[in-house]
């Protein structure tokens, strides 16, 4: 299959409109799923109690949150370089649901942190720097819906986004730079997960469950763009009729 065709947005969005029903239905059953074995299988945490179950949702959207960004940073960033006008469009696509991952985060973790912690917020590095975020994702859907002209939109917000990306390595790495009230990361590529294997089972097949209602939701969003972009072309004119 020539991946390279699919660079034009009239042959991108039938495409798209394919396979946005597979990711929507496998985001749902995988968040069944998930969600059944971190609220009824999973055991209670000996310290943390059932408040712990919050993770199940906290956690997938905060790695969401982090991945969408570096992925709209990335489509920004060829789009910027090379002038490909979908690449631009798949980043505009992304940011809202970028911003929604990251505000289920921040609202989780509060939901979290007041049994945890005895306050919904703190001026944390971690939860700060997440908040800076939202405002970073905000602020691309901003700057970019202020310029009249879609490619100077397009170039102006793909700087800004690629700027922004520096804060990404920041949240990661926030609880270990310095001293915070997050506790650490439960699951690392070069440790062991310091959580039951049932635990972990539920937290990651809710991550896959949310990856795939990302994919699905940025497909989407980004064909309504392309027919907004494209809607003088007549293969628009032809779909829309």
């Amino acid at each position: 299959m020539n991946l390279f065709k699919y660079a034009a947005p009239s042959t991108f969005y039938p495409l798209a409109g394919r396979l946005i029903p597979w990711f929507y239905g496998a985001a749902a059953v995988l968040t069944v799923i998930g969600l059944y074995i971190g609220f009824f299988v999973a055991p209670t945490d000996f310290q943390q109690g059932e408040a712990y179950r919050i993770i199940f949702i906290h956690v997938p959207s905060a790695w969401m949150s982090m991945f969408v960004y570096l992925v709209m940073a990335f489509w920004a960033a060829i789009g910027l370089a090379f002038n490909t006008r979908l690449s631009s469009m798949m980043a505009l696509a992304l940011a809202p649901t970028g911003a929604l991952m990251t505000f289920i985060a921040l609202w989780t973790g509060a939901l979290w942190g007041k049994p945890m912690w005895g306050t919904w917020w703190v001026w944390d590095a971690r939860l700060t720097s997440e908040l800076i975020l939202l405002f970073l994702y905000i602020g691309f859907m901003a700057l970019h819906a202020s310029i009249d002209d879609p490619r100077r939109a397009d170039r102006a917000a793909a700087v800004l986004a690629i700027v922004g990306a520096i804060n990404v390595p920041i949240i990661y790495f926030s609880v270990q730079w310095w001293n915070t009230l997050h506790q650490g990361a439960s699951v690392s590529l070069t440790k062991s997960p310091s959580m039951a294997t049932t635990m972990l089972a539920g937290m990651l097949v809710m991550a896959v469950a949310f990856w795939m209602y990302c994919i699905g939701a940025a497909l989407s969003r980004c064909r309504a763009i392309i027919l907004e972009r494209e809607r003088n072309a007549d293969w628009v004119k032809e779909v829309v009729l």
